[in-house]
C-alpha cells in the first residue's frame, strides 16, 4: 500500500511564518548595514577609508574625528541654528496647518474645493524653480545671511500637512462640533477644545516628518546662508568634505552620525503617535 503524506495546516503556517521572518531579517539588515558602516567608519583612521577593499570594522580604532569636528566647524552652533528654525516652524506651522484644515473640512466656505485644488497644485512646482525670485525678495529686504528666510514661510503652514489633516478630520463626527455650537462655542473655540485634542496623533506624526525635512534641508540654507556663524547643520557638514584640502571620510561620517542622533531620539519619542496616525483612525476612542 502506498502511504499518503499529509501536511497539516500548522506545518504550512510555521513554514510561511519562518520565511516571512527570514525575508524581514534580510530586508532589515540591508537598511541597517549602511548606518552601521557609517558609525564604524567614524572610528577609522583616514588611511583605512581610502583602501579599495571594503573593511567594515576598523583595524585601528580611533576617536580623533570626534575631537576634530568641533574644532574645524562650529558644529554646536549649527545645531543651535537648526533648532532655532525647527521650534517656531514646527509649533506655529503645525497649528496653522491644522487651523486651515479645519476650515476646509468642517466649515462651509464658497469654492472651498477649488481653493484647496489651487493650493495643492503648488506642490507640483519644484522649489528650484522658485528659489531665484524668493532669493531676490529676501535679498532686497536685507534678510540674507539670516535665519528668517527659513522660518517665515513655515509659519504659514504646509499644504501637504493640511491635506493630511483634512483626511483625518473627515473621520471625526461633525455632530461633536454641532453640539459645541449649541452650547455657545464658536468655530475657533470648537477647534481648540474639540478638534485639536482629537487631532493630536496626526499632528505629532506630521511634526516628525516636518522635523526630519527641516533638519536634513541643505538646499535652502545653502542659498540664503553664506556666513559660517549663521549656517544650519547640513551646510556645515558639507564643508567637512573640503576639510584640509581633501575628502576626510571619517570626519564626514562623524558629522552625519552626530546629526542623525536627534532624529532617532525624536522618532523614538513620538513613535506611538507616528504609528497611530499612519493608520488614519477615526480619532474617537
Amino acid at each position: 500500500m502506498e502511504k499518503k503524506f499529509k501536511i497539516s495546516n500548522k506545518t504550512v503556517s510555521t513554514v510561511v511564518l519562518s520565511l516571512s521572518y527570514a525575508i524581514m531579517i534580510v530586508l532589515a539588515f540591508t537598511m541597517i548595514f549602511p548606518y552601521l558602516y557609517m558609525v564604524l567608519t567614524t572610528f577609522k583612521p583616514m588611511g583605512e577609508t581610502v583602501s579599495p577593499e571594503l573593511k567594515v570594522f576598523p583595524i585601528v580604532w580611533t576617536a580623533e574625528s570626534y575631537k576634530e569636528i568641533w574644532q574645524l566647524v562650529p558644529f554646536g552652533r549649527g545645531i543651535l541654528n537648526t533648532m532655532t528654525v525647527e521650534v517656531p516652524v514646527i509649533l506655529v506651522g503645525t497649528f496653522t496647518s491644522a487651523l486651515g484644515a479645519y476650515a476646509f473640512a468642517k466649515m462651509r466656505m464658497p469654492c472651498s474645493k477649488i481653493i484647496l485644488l489651487v493650493l495643492m497644485s503648488s506642490m507640483m512646482v519644484p522649489f528650484a524653480a522658485l528659489f531665484l525670485p524668493q532669493y531676490q525678495i529676501y535679498s532686497s529686504l536685507g534678510l540674507t545671511n539670516n535665519l528668517l528666510p527659513l522660518i517665515l514661510p513655515g509659519l504659514f503652514g504646509n499644504i501637504s500637512m493640511v491635506f493630511f489633516f483634512i483626511q483625518f478630520m473627515g473621520g471625526i463626527p461633525t455632530a461633536l462640533l454641532e453640539a459645541a455650537k449649541i452650547d455657545g462655542c464658536g468655530h475657533f473655540k470648537s477647534f481648540l477644545h474639540i478638534m485639536l485634542p482629537l487631532l493630536w496623533p496626526a499632528m505629532a506624526a506630521q511634526a516628525v516628518f516636518w522635523f526630519l525635512g527641516i533638519w536634513n534641508d541643505y538646499f535652502a540654507p545653502s542659498i540664503y546662508l553664506t556666513k559660517e556663524e549663521v549656517m544650519t547643520l547640513q551646510p556645515l557638514i558639507n564643508r567637512l568634505n573640503a576639510t584640509q584640502g581633501g575628502r576626510d571620510l571619517p570626519l564626514v561620517m562623524t558629522g552625519a552620525f552626530l546629526s542623525s542622533i536627534p532624529l532617532i531620539a525624536v522618532y523614538l519619542a513620538f513613535q506611538k503617535y507616528f504609528m497611530s496616525a499612519l493608520s488614519i483612525t477615526s480619532g474617537i476612542k
